[in-house]
């Protein structure tokens, strides 16, 4: 439970400002905050229970703690890596292939429930509040707040236009994009609102502005390492950016033919998917009908489960969020976390290069 102090100036007093007004001023706080401060007694004068309009006295001291809330998923046994971790602030490591929160579809399994698990070994109880999402086999660096407070301060940083809170994302892409560097700036949208896909959509047919700014590290064997830094942070932003450019991530399995609506119209609602192997055969003009049925065929046995598996090398997109950039909701100190590229990214670039 965070608690927050501040000591009364002589200017305070001379300017005979309220509890409240200092609350609001040194804090903080939502609006919503303040209500449930106010309704609960949260804030204390001197460690006791006072009138919000009266003025304190310089060297009086305002405590505020914030109100107890919990979250109730049933907690599981699912392994959660600590990359920071404080009173308000808790960052891990998501690893591929778990959601991150439950849903109709997932309403078990996830990163919540693997939290919940969490707090009962080390004896802490907070409400899960998740910052920012990631794909479920997307891999990386995952905020959760531990408390409105820190939730409102870290999405405000996502929000402003500065962008306080920075993110950066390694991808393994199917060919050699030719520029070291460059900004994708192209609208998104949802063309088709029965379905999770995500297309590049002009604003005035309900596009949002969606820039991604991206810089090749490395090219080997048909495949490009791209580091890429969002500065809006759209639903599927960067694997449909880079998908639209002709360069879709490695194994993802909705935008590695480009534009999966124009895919469907050609080959109806199966969802067959062509490989990102077969992918690289027409980037190098092979035979790309012979490579397209070989693999998927492959892709199929491979893709038992529910699991749809579109590359030879990796069974999932390889797009991992290795880097954080933050100001702390409490402290104002400057956090830069990293979390290293997963070993299933590492196999994949030691055997391209091979």
């Amino acid at each position: 439970m965070s608690q927050f102090q501040y000591i009364v100036t002589k200017e305070d007093r001379e300017a005979e400002r309220s509890v409240k007004e200092l609350v609001r001023a040194n804090f903080t706080f939502s609006s919503r905050l303040m209500t449930k401060l106010k309704q609960k007694h949260l804030v204390k004068l001197n460690g006791e229970t006072m009138q919000w309009w009266i003025t304190p006295e310089a060297g009086d001291i305002i405590t505020a703690t914030l109100p107890e809330e919990k979250s109730d998923f049933p907690p599981e046994d699912i392994p959660i890596a600590v990359v920071y971790e404080d009173a308000d602030l808790l960052v891990i490591n998501k690893q591929p292939g778990v959601v991150v929160h439950p849903t109709k579809g997932k309403p078990c399994h996830t990163i919540a429930n693997g939290l919940m698990q969490k707090m009962l070994e080390e004896g802490e109880n907070y409400k899960i509040r998740f910052v920012n999402r990631l794909d479920m086999n997307t891999s990386g660096l995952l905020i959760v707040a531990k408390n409105s407070h820190a939730q409102d301060a870290l999405t405000k940083q996502m929000n402003a236009s500065a962008r306080g809170l920075h993110k950066k994302y390694k991808a393994i892409v199917v060919g050699e994009m030719p520029a070291d560097s460059g900004t994708i700036d192209l609208p998104l949208g949802r063309p088709d609102p029965e379905e999770v896909e995500r297309w590049v959509l002009p604003v005035e047919q309900g596009g949002y502005p969606s820039v991604t700014h991206y810089q090749v590290l490395d090219r080997f064997h048909g495949h490009s390492l791209v580091e890429l830094e969002l500065e809006t942070g759209r639903t599927h932003q960067i694997r449909v950016h880079l998908s639209y450019l002709g360069y879709p991530i490695l194994g993802d399995h909705l935008y590695c033919n480009g534009d999966p609506f124009a895919y469907r119209r050609l080959h109806g609602e199966q969802r067959d998917r062509m490989p990102c192997s077969a992918r690289s055969a027409v980037d190098r003009n092979d035979d790309c009908p012979r490579a397209c049925a070989s693999a998927a065929k492959d892709g199929a046995a491979r893709g038992q489960g529910g699991k749809e598996i579109v590359s030879d090398l990796i069974d999932r997109q390889a797009l991992h969020a290795f880097s954080l950039t933050l100001t702390h909701p409490v402290s104002g100190e400057t956090l830069h976390l990293e979390a290293p590229l997963p070993a299933d990214m590492l196999a994949v670039i030691a055997k391209l290069k091979e």
